[in-house]
């Protein structure tokens, strides 16, 4: 099954505790959101992978803002499933490939879009997407580029989801807003099943 379809929405994490990880994770499983990203940006990332993929099977955790090489293969031995790059340079791409794990590389333009269709690519990070044209920008893309499908990430929020998602070149969307508080795991929950509804 294609990244883009676990869930509508994909809770783009930033953990400062590995020991928040996992009841994070627990709780936007029960609220139906499999899919997991955590962003590589805090010393504690690594190992919030590590122990999401040790011991919440049900989760489906990959690296986010994998900007470098030796950070796709940091990120897969700690256990990740896939791994989502900003944007998109020819070694982290390669060094992302090279894991065998599925990648979501970004991209923020046209040609970005179209050289990475050109090397295999159609299932697309767009990134930052409130900042890079937003809804409008892919709308007009969908003619031209029929055979991508993108994940909108940045400046996202329950709000506006739901217009990014009903544009026919949208699998789902990235977010933060469902982990903003990670210790608040009864709101987790609840957001993740307005986010599963969608």
């Amino acid at each position: 099954m294609s990244l883009l379809d676990l869930s509508p929405v994909v809770p783009v994490v930033v953990l400062e505790d590995a020991a928040d990880a996992v009841p994070l994770a627990l709780a936007l499983v029960r609220g139906g959101v499999r899919i997991i990203e955590v962003t590589l940006r805090t010393p504690a990332a690594l190992e919030s992978i590590r122990r999401i993929a040790a011991e919440v099977p049900d989760a489906v955790v990959g690296a986010g803002t994998v900007t470098a090489p030796e950070h796709a293969v940091a990120a897969a031995e700690a256990g990740a499933r896939f791994l989502v790059t900003p944007g998109t340079t020819e070694r982290v791409l390669g060094a992302a490939a090279d894991t065998g794990l599925p990648v979501l590389p970004g991209a923020a333009t046209v040609s970005e879009a179209m050289r990475l269709a050109e090397l295999g690519y159609a299932e697309l990070k767009f990134f930052p997407a409130e900042a890079s044209g937003g809804i409008g920008f892919l709308k007009s893309i969908a003619g031209p580029l029929p055979g991508l499908r993108f994940c909108p990430t940045g400046g996202i929020s329950a709000t506006t989801a739901p217009a990014y998602l009903a544009l026919p070149n949208v699998g789902c969307v990235g977010g933060s807003w469902l982990t903003a508080n990670p210790t608040d795991l009864a709101g987790v929950e609840r957001l993740a099943r307005e986010a599963s509804a969608r």
